[in-house]
């Protein structure tokens, strides 16, 4: 990548500058504040998933595992933006290296690729147990389950290799001011030296392709879902398939609204600041609101999240129970403790 101030390349500059939200520096620590309460407040509901998944043996199943693998990746996902957004806030030059830029576009964008083929992994998971439930043990096996994940992820990483290694080797001139909280595509090519038609043609193709691929296929997957849950004898059988999928369709509508509205639409239709809460939306906001939409209404998640909260309990009181200086703990409190352990672990 090669960056200079003039066409001519007479002098080179050290990064571009992410001008995020501008706004008097009051502004900028209240702004950091709230961003590292959301930011902490997604690693623990996602984090608290992932735990409750692994510790309960009830959640063993393809259903959960995938809904763990995408908790991880919500992690991963908020971790590629707010960091850095976050020292921005508190930096006064708020400058990112060239490679520092093209790592975060790489991973921002390729995560979020993987998102698109979790979600249509987790469609085609609940399609197989409503529409064939009596042969989902037999479809739906461990090890398809396995390559299902390591599919998601390898191909969410591999779709965005080459538009990265292009604009790896373009050259950038002129201003290097991204108006923006991240190294966002349409901003970065826009500092170019030369037009880039063919970058732009390869971006504009190669990013929506696995979208409209995967929500066809997810929708596809939910008319087949609905079909089936109509013609369902009973009323509380429709009522428990279409709670079981609810949380999973509303995470879907927050994650494709958003995109739509973003890159769905001309960008002469949204200025910068549009763009910018766009983004926000479902970079930052919707990995914080899907813990809590997938545990609301699914009764085994509650439960498998109330007995970590026990299990953490219980290992507190051990601890300070057996710390030294706190003195000899009673047969009774003992048995009192094993007895508790057995019951909710």
């Amino acid at each position: 990548m090669k960056i200079s101030n003039t066409p001519n390349n007479s002098s080179t500059i050290t990064g571009f500058i992410l001008l995020g939200f501008p706004c008097p520096r009051e502004g900028q620590i209240l702004l950091f504040v709230l961003f590292s309460a959301v930011y902490l407040l997604t690693l623990m509901g996602n984090g608290s998933i992932i735990c409750a998944v692994c510790w309960d043996q009830r959640l063993h199943t393809p259903m959960y595992i995938l809904l763990a693998n995408f908790s991880f990746l919500e992690i991963w996902y908020v971790t590629s933006t707010v960091p850095n957004m976050l020292a921005n806030f508190l930096s006064d030059n708020k400058l990112i290296s060239f490679s520092g830029c093209l790592l975060q576009f790489y991973f921002f964008f390729s995560l979020g690729s993987t998102e698109s083929f979790f979600l249509a992994i987790m469609a085609f998971d609940r399609y197989l147990a409503i529409c064939r439930p009596l042969h989902y043990p037999t479809l739906m096996t461990g090890r398809l389950c396995t390559n299902l994940v390591i599919s998601c992820w390898v191909l969410g990483f591999l779709w965005f290799l080459i538009p990265v290694i292009l604009i790896s080797q373009m050259s950038f001139c002129g201003s290097r001011i991204i108006d923006h909280f991240l190294c966002d595509p349409g901003p970065l090519l826009a500092l170019t030296c030369k037009k880039a038609p063919v970058m732009k043609l390869v971006f504009s193709t190669l990013s929506p392709i696995p979208l409209i691929i995967l929500f066809l296929f997810i929708m596809g997957s939910y008319a087949l879902v609905i079909k089936a849950v109509l013609k369902a004898p009973s009323a509380a059988g429709q009522r428990k398939a279409f709670s079981t999928c609810g949380s999973h369709l509303t995470v879907v509508s927050l994650f494709y609204g958003s995109v739509v509205v973003m890159y769905g639409s001309p960008a002469s239709e949204h200025g910068s600041r549009m763009q910018m809460t766009v983004t926000l939306f479902y970079s930052v906001v919707t990995p914080l609101l899907n813990p809590i939409i997938y545990s609301l209404r699914n009764k085994d998640m509650k439960k498998a999240l109330k007995k970590l909260l026990v299990r953490m309990a219980i290992i507190k009181k051990i601890n300070n129970q057996w710390w030294p200086g706190h003195g000899n703990t009673s047969i009774q409190e003992l048995y009192s403790l094993k007895y508790t352990i057995s019951i909710f672990l």
